[in-house]
């Protein structure tokens, strides 16, 4: 069986081709000619992909659509004419495959790739794992048990999943061009729990999440007292973190890891619970939480002399918030550079205070403009990149070209913290260039 995807780059798509391509089937795609980080990975395993033309599609074949895309693209119209081929988009695919394994769903608002990736790389000690991130990561190892995959609530597309277990890690309103309202997105999220069929893991320290009705058994992880699962004696600064782990009012180990900030201490103990849950000794996991190599596009800290280069895909006030104080923890007394480029139109007018009062805890805000494809939702969204300048004092507007790269290059030294879920990592990269250069 042949698999085309179109849209092949978008980062659910890359990793689910990845793993067709893991299964010794036919993989094949399609998408703009612009680079994306995406295809990195479908380039290692030679999968082949061109732009859009209705001639990719052939007859037989199996065609999975990507989000964003519907008979407007030539492909999409060619392959739902064609009475040989079978189609589904992407959510629709993924939900019918998960079946075929013990599924973990990792849902929420934040921290939803790290989870994925932390706990899909460490349950490979329990048994043999697969796993599907949202930065254009997908495996499979043969016989794979457990099969691990982030699941979004973006117009309610994970309630086509229905997995054996999930970890949920927050609930903050988002997707707002969607959304109603917070008790709309919060009913979202009740669907889903609704469809979990074993098991699941929710952050406790979540005012939402507690209040849900949970038809299977649940356990929580948090900081706070009454947790099933809590990190106490919480150390944290350039050597990364440290913190003991309390089960049933006992210390059930130590873990020592790299990294710094309270969302990835989150993220590592809820993947803590849903592994011991499964059965993973203490030991085993604190093993498999240390030897985590990090994500594309998440938290990725690079240091050259005395600057460092963080790219993320912040692009929520909240997220921004944290970057920047993980920033600040593990880089104590530098100088902190937020660069931040809008995706949605909507979000940004929705949250445009919360993102000015996030983007302003940093030393210096830096902005690039929307995306030249961006698309007004509708037509009471006004807002431009001028209304966030004009919330952040001494901001400066920026372009992702050289000029811009040495106005940054002229900052040092500093920790610059590059945030969107847009292509702001190629500032980053040219900025890069300049300090190697030195």
């Amino acid at each position: 069986m042949a698999y085309h995807f179109i849209g092949i780059k978008g980062t659910g798509m890359a990793a689910l081709a990845c793993i067709l391509h893991d299964e010794h089937y036919e993989v094949t795609g399609s998408d703009i000619a612009k680079y994306i980080f995406t295809q990195d990975r479908l380039e290692e395993r030679n999968i082949p992909f061109t732009t859009f033309d209705p001639a990719n599609i052939k007859d037989g074949d199996t065609v999975i659509i990507g989000n964003a895309f519907d008979e407007s693209n030539p492909e999409v119209k060619a392959a739902l004419a064609n009475p040989t081929v079978k189609t589904y988009y992407y959510f629709e695919f993924l939900g019918k495959f998960m079946e075929s394994y013990d599924s973990i769903s990792i849902a929420g608002t934040h921290g939803k790739s790290t989870t994925t990736g932390i706990l899909g790389s460490m349950l490979h000690d329990l048994d043999k794992t697969g796993y599907l991130i949202g930065d254009g990561h997908g495996y499979m190892p043969e016989g794979a048990k457990y099969f691990v995959v982030e699941s979004c609530e973006f117009q309610r597309h994970f309630l086509n999943y229905h997995p054996d277990y999930a970890i949920i890690t927050n609930i903050d309103l988002d997707h707002t061009d969607y959304y109603k309202d917070l008790d709309d997105y919060i009913s979202a999220f009740q669907s889903f729990v609704d469809q979990i069929r074993k098991k699941a893991v929710v952050f406790g320290d979540d005012p939402h999440l507690t209040k849900l009705h949970y038809n299977v058994p649940y356990v929580t992880y948090g900081l706070k007292d009454g947790n099933d699962y809590q990190a106490v004696n919480v150390e944290q600064g350039p050597f990364g973190m440290r913190f003991d782990i309390k089960h049933k009012g006992k210390i059930l180990a130590h873990a020592e890891l790299p990294e710094a900030g309270d969302p990835f201490l989150q993220d590592a103990l809820g993947c803590f619970a849903m592994a011991h849950e499964l059965g993973m000794p203490a030991d085993d996991i604190v093993e498999g939480l240390k030897n985590f190599k990090g994500i594309s596009r998440r938290s990725v800290i690079e240091e050259i002399g005395e600057n460092v280069l963080i790219d993320d895909y912040a692009h929520h006030p909240t997220a921004i918030r944290y970057m920047i104080d993980m920033a600040r923890k593990k880089f104590p007394g530098k100088k902190i550079v937020a660069l931040y480029k809008p995706d949605r139109y909507s979000r940004l007018q929705d949250f445009l205070q919360d993102f000015a009062d996030s983007l302003n805890t940093a030393d210096q805000v830096c902005l690039c403009d929307f995306p030249k494809n961006a698309v007004r939702e509708n037509e009471n969204v006004t807002v431009t990149i001028d209304d966030l300048m004009n919330l952040c004092p001494g901001a400066k507007l920026l372009d992702i070209d050289d000029v811009s790269a040495k106005i940054l290059y002229d900052m040092q030294p500093a920790v610059y913290v590059f945030m969107s879920s847009k292509d702001i990592y190629l500032l980053k990269d040219k900025l890069k260039a300049l300090f190697e250069e030195d």
